[in-house]
């Protein structure tokens, strides 16, 4: 029965591994931490197909049975009362390393801290598969780890290259678990810290980088001293010891065979100065010896070291003044076990403690040139090791060895002179008037070119080719390939003649060329040192160019009207003073960037070479690889077409054209370049439209009345969510029957629901709100006759994009609408209309009564008139 017991378990297990659920995990066994450091714990799920993000629970419990609410990832009043402050301070967060993933972070951790810690993952599933939480214990130690600097033996930190030192500290721990600990010896010298030796907490040794050859040297070791000291010795310091150095403790624990760090502590012990080792050496600068005759050199040595150093010293011969140029050779060297190195005819002597002797016995011409003295002071070191601590360098020696020369002289000719470009071009180089000949003379030469310059500038010289004491000939960087083409032709048609031809010439190889003859001098090992120079006046090989002339004009052949439509571009090419050109075509697009006070970013989408081989440039739309296309429909006339266009595609198209020279061969030369017309690709109806107009219900208005204005935006085309559109609103007016008066702002609402009211200096006041998500509203309130006008609004949409961003639409303006203000006639003359009436009736009756008492009584008369008199009267009437 006892074997036949695991099998339910057994079967459990299978039966899980089988299904996928979830598993959660937390590190296994216990986690050990000190009073004061961090704490980190680690949580994943695996095996698990539900949401992309997963959540986490954390509890804790001092005893493992009755857990308390710590932290959550989803559940903002999760934690438990007492854990608050501490979440609200960041003493305890939770980090998310992955979507399945979290941490937990414990800063500063004290004692009340150590206990049980579970992970849970809150679920909703109908059937549990796996397993929804784990446990990790926490042990919380309190700080019994103390380091300290031990005070340090003599000599001090200062001292010179080659002594050795000891640096020590002090670490020891009284923590009531078994621990270890594990030191490490750091250097830091400016921003750059190295570790030079460690001890790990398993009892090894592992020296730092740079420091493993020295280790298993026994040049620098770490020992213990006492039951608590720890003593970095180095037997003998280098210039690179010099720095601060730092004993680095940390404390381990070992548990079911894991190790866990943790603490550690760091104490700075000494700054180390290593003084640099004084050493000069020099020699005679200048020595003239006859040929034939032994040349003798000294190297005096001044150091400030007393100690037992050795020195090594070497002697050796340049061509220039510069030892470190490759071509410097030795000629002898004593090394620090006082042992010589030379040749035969080179001799190396000790004269006085600080002296050297060099001796070149029978000298010739190929000796003439810079003498160097290196010297390198050594130290013994530990096992039998040495190591250098100094080294010096001597100032040249310049030796000239005095023989009879020839004597010379160079002209320079051009026989075949080019008139255009791949003319012939012949050059002579004759030597003449040779005096002082001698039967072991060769003569060689080098060809030089030198561009053509109008100004006083420096211009280097360019070697073509140099015939050598063998009369081996070396090309130079500018002709070699050419060369071996056969378009550049160094020869010696005569023993005192030399030729130099260009079978096709070029515009590059315009300019001045000169030719050097050098004798060289057969010496007693049948070897060839050159032993004078002479140079010709330079000859200028120029003709006139004329200026080539590149034009490109682009169209459109057919018309462009909306998105998904082919775009097609054609490019016409005439050219002028270019020789059988080849052309090389490249389509950019200038797109605007979004910020109208910076300049329109330039792509390259496409380019087809001299050639005829495509390339796709910036063109990065997977989706879009044979979008486009560019091909050759005469060999002066290029199309490109775009196929299913895109709003994106918007901008100005331009053709880049180049022209292209063959030169030789399969070379080209670029003759010029030229940019065409532009060509653009506009979508106005690309995306949604909006539109503003303005309404009122109170256009007209009496002095006092409250203005009401409507601004309403439409959408049309595609549609869009509500969220994903805003608008900037503002309000302007143009006080004047007509518009010819400027416009004035009146207010303003941006996409944030910010108002901005502009100062008036009338008493009527402004309001701004928006309505709804397509309408606002401008109020005038206390309306008086300033206020009468045109208004309108001004509205900038702005759009959301796919990925997220605001896109700045182009701005809008409804059309006016005319406000009058009217003055209430009625009120404002009722009291003087009726006192008017009043006087203007009593005045009236008054006259009346004047006028009647006036026409009976004061002014009464009979009047006759005769028959003839009325018959007058009757006749005018008539007429």
């Amino acid at each position: 029965m006892g074997r036949l017991a695991p099998r339910p378990l057994l079967l459990a297990l299978l039966s899980l591994a089988l299904c996928r659920g979830r598993v959660v995990r937390v590190p296994a066994g216990s986690l050990v931490r000190v009073v004061g450091t961090e704490l980190v714990i680690p949580c994943n799920v695996s095996d698990y197909d539900g949401p992309s993000e997963q959540n986490f629970d954390w509890s804790f419990s001092a005893s493992g049975s009755s857990f308390v609410e710590l932290a959550s990832t989803w559940e903002a009043g999760f934690p438990a009362q007492q854990y608050r402050e501490r979440l609200q301070r960041g003493d305890i967060l939770l980090r998310r390393t992955a979507n399945d993933a979290v941490e937990l972070h414990i800063k500063n951790v004290q004692h009340s801290d150590q206990g049980h810690y579970k992970c849970s993952t809150p679920s909703t599933d109908a059937t549990v598969q796996g397993n929804y939480e784990d446990t990790v214990q926490v042990k919380v130690l309190s700080d019994a780890l103390h380091v300290a600097a031990s005070p340090q033996p003599s000599p001090g930190p200062s001292l010179r290259e080659g002594e050795p030192f000891e640096l020590r500290c002090s670490a020891s721990t009284t923590s009531p678990l078994h621990t270890h600990l594990a030191l490490q010896w750091e250097v830091r010298r400016g921003p750059a810290r190295r570790s030079i030796l460690s001890l790990t907490h398993e009892g090894r040794f592992r020296p730092g980088p740079g420091y493993e050859q020295r280790y298993r040297g026994g040049d620098v070791r770490l020992d213990t001293v006492g039951s608590d000291g720890y003593r970095l010795s180095v037997s003998r310091a280098l210039s690179s010891d010099q720095g601060s150095y730092r004993c680095i403790v940390s404390e381990w624990i070992g548990e079911q065979g894991n190790w866990q760090e943790i603490q550690e502590k760091a104490v700075d012990v000494a700054t180390v100065v290593i003084q640099p080792t004084v050493l000069r050496a020099a020699v005679a600068r200048n020595v003239s010896v006859a040929e034939g005759k032994d040349l003798g050199l000294a190297c005096n040595i001044t150091t400030d070291r007393a100690d037992d150093v050795r020195p090594e010293v070497t002697w050796s011969f340049s061509r220039t003044p510069d030892s470190a140029l490759p071509g410097s050779r030795v000629l002898a060297r004593l090394d620090h076990d006082s042992l010589v190195h030379s040749s035969p005819r080179v001799a190396l002597s000790h004269m006085d403690a600080r002296s050297y002797h060099l001796l070149v016995r029978d000298v010739s011409k190929e000796n003439a040139g810079y003498y160097f003295c290196h010297v390198a002071l050594w130290t013994p070191g530990h096992n039998r090791t040495w190591h250098k601590v100094a080294e010096a360098v001597s100032a040249p020696a310049a030796v000239t060895v005095t023989w009879l020369e020839p004597d010379y002289q160079v002209y320079l000719n051009a026989s075949k002179v080019p008139e255009f470009s791949d003319d012939l071009t012949e050059l002579e180089c004759r030597i003449v008037d040779v005096k002082n000949p001698e039967a072991s003379v060769r003569f060689t030469v080098s060809w030089y070119y030198r561009v053509n310059r109008r100004n006083d500038d420096v211009v280097t010289s360019e070697l073509l080719a140099v015939m050598n004491g063998d009369w081996t000939l070396k090309y130079g960087e500018r002709s070699k390939q050419r060369a071996r083409e056969g378009d550049f032709i160094f020869s010696k048609e005569h023993p005192d003649t030399f030729n130099f031809r260009i079978q096709r010439t070029t515009e590059e190889d315009r300019g001045n060329y000169y030719c050097v003859v050098s004798a060289w001098t057969k010496q007693r090992n049948n070897s060839w040192v050159k032993s004078k120079d002479v140079f010709s006046k330079p000859i200028n090989i120029f003709w006139a160019l004329e200026d080539s002339v590149l034009v490109v004009k682009a169209r459109q052949p057919k018309p462009f009207f909306a998105a998904g439509n082919t775009f097609e571009m054609t490019c016409k090419v005439s050219s002028k003073n270019i020789k059988s050109p080849r052309y090389s075509v490249l389509i950019t697009a200038e797109k605007p960037v979004g910020d109208l006070s910076s300049p329109n970013e330039t792509k390259y989408i496409i380019s087809l070479d001299q050639d005829s081989v495509v390339k796709l440039e910036n063109w990065t739309d997977a989706s879009r690889v044979d979008g486009v296309v560019l091909e050759k429909v005469q060999e002066d006339e290029f199309r490109y077409r775009m196929y299913q266009t895109q709003v994106s595609d918007a901008g100005l198209y331009r053709c880049v054209v180049t022209a292209w020279s063959p030169v030789r061969g399969s070379l080209w030369r670029e003759a010029a370049t030229s940019l065409s017309n532009p060509i653009e690709i506009d979508f106005q109806t690309s995306g949604p439209i909006f539109n503003a107009s303005v309404h009122s219900d109170t256009p007209s208005v009496i002095r006092g009345d409250l203005i009401k204005l409507f601004c309403i935006i439409t959408v049309e085309g595609a549609a869009l969510d509500p969220d994903d559109m805003a608008f900037d609103v503002s309000w302007f007016a143009v006080h004047s029957f007509g518009l010819d008066k400027a416009p004035v702002l009146l207010s303003s609402l941006d996409r944030k629901g910010i108002v901005n009211t502009a100062q008036r200096d009338w008493k009527s006041s402004l309001s701004l709100e928006r309505m709804s998500m397509l309408e606002f509203l401008l109020q005038v309130h206390g309306s008086e006759d300033q206020d009468f006008g045109n208004y309108y609004c001004s509205v900038t949409p702005w759009v959301k994009s796919p990925t997220g961003s605001w896109q700045k639409e182009a701005e809008i303006q409804s059309k006016p609408i005319f406000i009058t203000v009217k003055m209430d006639v009625l009120n404002a003359f009722k009291y003087p209309l009726l006192i008017g009436i009043g006087l203007s009736t009593v005045i009236g009756l008054l006259s009346c009564l004047i006028g009647y008492c006036s026409s009976h009584w004061c002014c009464k008369k009979e009047v006759q008139e005769t028959r003839r008199e009325r018959r007058r009267l009757m006749s005018m009437e008539m007429d």
